[in-house]
């Protein structure tokens, strides 16, 4: 990702944030980014930095209708992929651009040029009632998910066991020492809240300005 794109972010999400949001896991998400079949819209070319896979909103809508259909209905993943590529005209939101449905682990939609539900990969008609994917309000998801207690802003924490003992932005998994490097860096509070639009700007200074006494 360039820094000029890294500036323009407005909403970014990382892995464990998207693995609440979609249902889609961590491990599954840097699975399908590795073969190709979903990758972040907002990665890094360099896969091995700090926070280097982030999600865009619309990621969300598309990884919580595969979650959908790949967890919940049991769609194998060959299929999915031969769903991807006859819907590939649709571009990279494909899955969240048209109303799907499962029908005996295959995927189905309605066909604007004959006006019926048909198998995407075969294209042949349906009869029988599918099964519709639903993807839930993932906008109130979003906003709970950022909600923190105004109580946790600005200060840091420590937990034994939790992200290494090592000391975190209260209330978020993120680590002092990541927002240090970024300071470091030479990126100003500005910028390092456009790479973590959940933090606050009193997360971002205590950061910077916290000394690790252990």
């Amino acid at each position: 990702m360039s820094e000029n794109t890294t500036k323009n972010v407005i909403a970014a999400f990382t892995e464990e944030q998207v693995e609440r949001l979609t249902g889609v896991t961590v491990r599954q998400l840097r699975t399908w980014d590795r073969t190709k079949f979903f990758a972040p819209s907002l990665a890094y070319e360099d896969r091995s930095r700090p926070y280097a896979r982030l999600y865009s909103f619309r990621d969300l809508a598309c990884l919580k209708v595969l979650n959908a259909l790949r967890n919940e209905s049991n769609v194998s993943l060959q299929h999915l992929r031969e769903v991807k590529r006859k819907l590939a005209h649709l571009g990279d939101d494909a899955w969240s651009k048209t109303t799907l449905y499962v029908l005996n682990k295959k995927v189905i939609f309605d066909n604007p040029e004959t006006n019926s539900k048909e198998e995407i990969v075969s294209g042949q008609g349906v009869l029988q009632i599918p099964l519709k994917v639903v993807t839930g309000e993932l906008q109130s998801a979003v906003d709970a998910l950022r909600r923190r207690d105004e109580s946790a802003v600005g200060k840091i924490e420590r937990h034994k066991g939790f992200v290494g003992n090592k000391p975190v932005i209260a209330g978020t998994r993120i680590p002092v020492s990541t927002i240090k490097e970024f300071s470091a860096a030479g990126y100003s509070v500005e910028e390092i809240m456009k790479e973590y639009p959940t933090l606050d700007r009193n997360d971002i200074i205590a950061a910077i300005k916290f000394v690790d006494a252990a």
